[in-house]
């Protein structure tokens, strides 16, 4: 310690004694704020060594003490960094809200293995807490975002030093679905991937759509005129650095014939969405963008379809789709009966969809 302001004096180390054994409740919690005083006015100054002592005070004094003073103890340390590491995971294990609910939510001293065994066992309430952290790495959030309810999982959503793991962006945008506040909340965020934004976009304007027409029967075409714009402008301007490169770099294969069916599975076995859209799109003669609606709807006949108007085999088909289950989170589908479907799908089949899924794209409701 850096002087003798650091140290307890003498009279409190006897006073402290004196509550540990005999002590009335009165003097125990008359001790510990003075005990809670010294170590804040000072925390910077103490060595890891005196830290260890002041836990293993906090640790004794707690003991057989009101539910406010021990919330009032959480309060005051779950800010500082070099806080006992013991007593915060003490009171972050707390099963009273007002005590663990400072400490899961601020303390930095908190491990991450207690916070993932919190968040596992804990009531909604601790998980909202842990929703509040500065930072959240993607173990933490994939629980969050699994155990948590709707209140949870926009509080978490929403922090912007929340990481996801892929799993739980699928979950997150297969919620947002139902729920208008939570998709606002998840497409405002500038670190979701693009698959998952125009899977967004989509689901929500489908959505809009929908409410719209049915409050305002008589303006359905012009409701359905405005989404459909804000929807292209929106996909727009989705479109990422990374995205334009994908498709340079498709274009250029392609224009120099090196873009084959063996390099779109590739693609596609890489877990690159982007890549495997364009060169798709590029083998079937489409546009970029018709093929990334095909791409993100639900169903998978629109892979299919472009598959087939590519002539492409089933084995590469089978990469695509296999891309497409691992970033939307859906749950697998059927191989052998799609394997069927598409060995069934005729080209000139293929090729009329496609030519229905351009007119749709395109066309213009009329006033």
């Amino acid at each position: 310690m850096r002087s003798n302001s650091a140290r307890p004096s003498e009279s409190l180390l006897e006073e402290l004694q004196a509550a540990l054994s005999h002590g009335t409740v009165a003097r125990r919690l008359e001790t510990l704020r003075r005990v809670t005083d010294l170590f804040v006015g000072n925390a910077v100054d103490y060595s890891d060594d005196h830290i260890r002592v002041f836990d293993d005070v906090f640790q004794c004094l707690i003991e057989q003490i009101e539910t406010s003073a021990k919330a009032l103890l959480a309060e005051r340390l779950a800010p500082i960094a070099a806080a006992p590491p013991q007593i915060i995971r003490t009171l972050a294990l707390d099963e009273v809200i007002e005590v663990s609910g400072p400490v899961l939510s601020k303390s930095e001293r908190l491990d991450e293995a207690t916070l993932v065994e919190i968040a596992r066992t804990r009531s909604q309430a601790h998980l909202k807490a842990i929703s509040l952290r500065r930072t959240l790495s993607e173990a933490l959030t994939d629980v969050l975002v699994a155990r948590g309810n709707e209140d949870v999982v926009q509080s978490t959503a929403g922090n912007p030093g929340a990481r996801f793991s892929e799993e739980s962006l699928a979950d997150l945008v297969i919620r947002a679905e139902r729920d208008d506040d939570l998709a606002g909340c998840i497409g405002l965020r500038p670190d979701l991937p693009r698959h998952h934004y125009l899977r967004l976009v989509a689901k929500a304007s489908s959505s809009v759509r929908r409410k719209l027409a049915t409050a305002h029967p008589e303006l359905a075409d012009e409701v359905s005129r405005a989404v459909e714009e804000a929807a292209q402008r929106v996909r727009a301007v989705a479109r990422t650095k990374q995205t334009e490169m994908a498709r340079a770099l498709v274009k250029s294969l392609h224009e120099d014939g090196r873009l084959n069916e063996l390099q779109v599975a590739t693609f596609a076995e890489q877990g690159k969405f982007d890549e495997t859209n364009a060169a798709l799109a590029a083998l079937a003669g489409i546009a970029v963008e018709t093929a990334e609606t095909m791409m993100i709807e639900s169903r998978t006949e629109g892979v299919m379809i472009l598959a087939k108007a590519a002539g492409m085999q089933w084995s590469s088909v089978r990469a695509i789709i296999a891309l497409r289950e691992k970033l939307s989170g859906g749950s697998q589908t059927d191989m052998l009966k799609l394997r069927d479907t598409y060995e069934a799908l005729r080209p000139s089949t293929a090729q009329q969809a496609l030519r229905f899924h351009r007119m749709q794209l395109h066309a213009t409701p009329a006033a």
